[in-house]
């Protein structure tokens, strides 16, 4: 009678190329921790967990340029309506034992007095009051950001900003942004991106700028 020998693998030695997800169902939370902790932070893996679902997933190098340029734009905006924030990049935020996520940049607006000087997430500190996706979102994700009670996701995907708002704990698709009520969030990133591509970021920033400064 043979006897099966079952060899378990440190999630970390699993190779990844760009733009690939790995689904793996039955996660409890001391496992998502443990993987957590296993993976640890100097990593270009992100993760989502929901309801015993992790994913994990590695962006493409082309992911760089929409992440970085929307949180720029995200800066030029608040700092042009006088509203003062903290940056708090991809951090992971989790709800205990329910839910954890990492966005591609967030912003603390409403909340940022709470968290200047803040080298690590404390208990009781509140999730922030934007996140910003510049990939596909999974169903994942969505529940992700709803458990941890983000209150406004935007989600860039080729070419296109879904503005999210949390309303009852469950997201909702809005045409405007609480935080930019007077702007056209939705019609104006995209363009902005696709210059991006055209003349490089540097470029592209520095006309939004002046776009903005001028009234336009």
């Amino acid at each position: 009678m043979t006897t099966l020998t079952l060899t378990l693998k440190p999630v970390s030695q699993i190779k990844l190329d760009p733009g690939s997800v790995v689904t793996i169902s039955n996660v409890s939370w001391l496992e998502f921790e443990s993987i957590l902790q296993e993976l640890g932070e100097k990593r270009s893996t992100r993760i989502a967990y929901s309801k015993g679902t992790l994913q994990i997933m590695v962006p493409l190098p082309e992911h760089e340029i929409p992440k970085d340029l929307i949180s720029d734009i995200v800066k030029t905006l608040l700092k042009a309506v006088g509203i003062r924030y903290q940056p708090f990049g991809s951090t992971t935020f989790k709800r205990e034992g329910v839910a954890g996520v990492e966005p591609d940049a967030c912003f603390y607006i409403e909340n940022y007095q709470i968290m200047i000087g803040r080298r690590r997430l404390e208990p009781g500190d509140p999730p922030p009051d934007l996140a910003i996706e510049t990939d596909v979102t999974s169903k994942t994700t969505l529940n992700a950001y709803e458990a941890i009670a983000v209150p406004e996701l935007w989600v860039y995907d080729r070419g296109k900003l879904t503005i999210y708002l949390l309303r009852d704990g469950k997201y909702i698709k809005s045409d405007t942004s609480p935080n930019f009520p007077d702007i056209a969030i939705a019609q104006i990133i995209p363009p902005v991106v696709e210059r991006a591509w055209q003349v490089g970021s540097y470029q592209a920033l520095e006309e939004f700028e002046t776009a903005i400064a001028e009234g336009k």
